[in-house]
């Protein structure tokens, strides 16, 4: 197994994955996602706003991974599903966050695409089911 979690770590990420909190600089005004120490745009921010993502973006970009390419903790999905399609997002809030695609549309993948987060299992370790988000396509009303 790879890129081992720690459940107190896994812990203490449980706002930004099961919430989408992101966080505002004071200084700049861009929104980090996920939450830092010090602002990544500005680099001297260190006093934040926390704030509500609303889950919602667009395919900035995407691949597709394959059994041989899965990171082990995803190893059993591959296995199952054979691939499964990765997107990077953009936020309507400004930060690109990385993600499985669920439901993916049968005409394709597309740049541009608006997608939704929804809360899902993402895998299982140490005998804890690993909860986050994932995106799917938007809902013609979003």
């Amino acid at each position: 197994m790879g890129a081992h979690i720690s459940i107190p770590m896994y812990q203490r990420a449980v706002p930004q994955r099961y919430r989408l909190a992101g966080q505002k600089c004071l200084k700049c005004g861009k929104v980090n996602f996920p939450p830092k120490a010090v602002c990544k745009y500005c680099l001297t921010g260190a006093e934040f706003e926390e704030i509500q993502l609303s889950g919602r973006g667009i395919v900035y970009s995407y691949t597709v991974i394959a059994g041989g390419g899965a990171p082990p903790e995803f190893s059993e999905e591959a296995r199952c599903k054979g691939k499964y399609p990765v997107v990077l997002v953009e936020l309507e809030e400004g930060p690109r966050v990385i993600a499985q695609l669920v439901n993916p549309p049968a005409e394709g993948i597309t740049i541009g695409m608006k997608v939704e987060a929804v809360f899902r299992k993402i895998y299982e370790e140490e005998g804890v089911i690993r909860y986050g988000f994932k995106f799917r396509p938007a809902t013609s009303d979003s």
